[in-house]
């Protein structure tokens, strides 16, 4: 009997510690973009080790969620208590102090190069030998070529590519207006399919083998090309392009509710680190980082980058004019359908 008693006291007395082990831990919630799972799948335990290195072992906790980041705000702003935001659009980090009053308004200088710890631009990804012989955006247009990427009205993926087109043929046609909508009206047309997001476009293309190019941005389709090197895929990036910002925040409201704010902050400024800036551009992410970008001249092509700032009067203009209801992209779309 003593030893019975003994048993049961002495588990009680683990359970206890297991029980105030965990409620010690630190949890955070990542609200991110469709195609990043793999980028934070690996920065994630480099942040966990360094936390734990200067927070007497604590453990952290990193939640990760992903969707189109239009709708990642969407849900934030309906309740969801993400601690951070990693998105690929400035607007959608915008909206949760336009709409919800969860961050400060000047939130892009908490952090360096407007709270954007990284950025890339878009690239095609094309089949083995690239049969369509596509090398630039004049080739999108093409009859015979069969289009994928996302929705523009639920993924900042689609927008960039969106933008990325209009940009680059507006360029191209020396600002005449009439020839850079013909241009895109033809582009809309040729596009196979219209997914929510970036990773299930990456699906269409590859998983059901439909269209002819698939346009993501230049990190999904290096990784996806890696992922599936027995498929032979290629990538191009062309040579005018758009500069896609990933900007983050920390959730204000939410992370004084979670009780969470130093790991976010801390969280957010290691993506800043050199340590984490080497492993991004593994995934084929471009940083500011000189040094880092210096050691790889031969992994980042060569394109003239255009500002959404610079071409659109920037997002709040850019959501206006093209993306709202009634905008140039409904328009577009409708006379490609006619």
């Amino acid at each position: 009997m003593v030893n019975t008693s003994v048993k049961k006291v002495w588990s009680a007395l683990v359970v206890s510690a297991l029980l105030a082990g965990s409620a010690h831990a630190t949890e955070l919630l990542n609200s991110s973009y469709d195609v990043s799972r793999e980028l934070f799948a690996a920065l994630n335990p480099a942040f966990q080790k360094q936390w734990a290195a200067e927070n007497n072992d604590d453990k952290l906790v990193i939640k990760q969620s992903h969707a189109g980041s239009s709708k990642q705000a969407l849900a934030i702003l309906q309740g969801l208590k993400a601690d951070v935001v990693t998105y690929n659009q400035v607007s959608d980090v915008q909206i949760l102090h336009d709409k919800g009053n969860l961050i400060p308004a000047d939130w892009q200088t908490r952090l360096p190069n407007n709270s954007s710890p990284f950025y890339s631009t878009m690239a095609f990804l094309v089949r083995k030998g690239n049969p369509k012989n596509i090398h630039d955006w004049s080739d999108l247009v093409r009859p015979d070529v069969k289009l994928i990427f996302p929705n523009p009205k639920t993924s900042g993926n689609a927008r960039y590519t969106y933008l990325g087109a209009w940009g680059a043929a507006n360029k191209a046609d020396g600002g005449d207006k009439a020839k850079t909508e013909q241009y895109m009206t033809q582009f809309l047309k040729n596009v196979e399919v219209f997914d929510t997001g970036g990773r299930g476009a990456t699906t269409t293309f590859v998983e059901r083998n439909l269209g002819d190019v698939l346009i993501s941005f230049e990190s999904e389709v290096n990784n996806i090309r890696n992922q599936y090197a027995k498929d032979g895929y290629e990538v191009v990036v062309p040579k005018v392009n758009i500069l896609a910002e990933f900007p983050v925040a920390w959730v204000d409201k939410n992370v004084k509710v979670n009780g969470t704010e130093k790991a976010a902050k801390e969280y957010l400024n290691f993506l800043y680190s050199p340590a984490a800036q080497t492993i991004i551009t593994d995934y084929y992410y471009r940083v500011n980082n000189p040094e880092v970008m210096a050691k790889l001249k031969d992994k980042f092509p060569q394109t003239d980058l255009f500002r959404v700032e610079d071409e659109f009067g920037g997002w709040p203009e850019a959501m206006k004019t093209h993306f709202a209801s009634g905008g140039e992209f409904d328009k577009l779309l409708g006379k490609g359908r006619e």
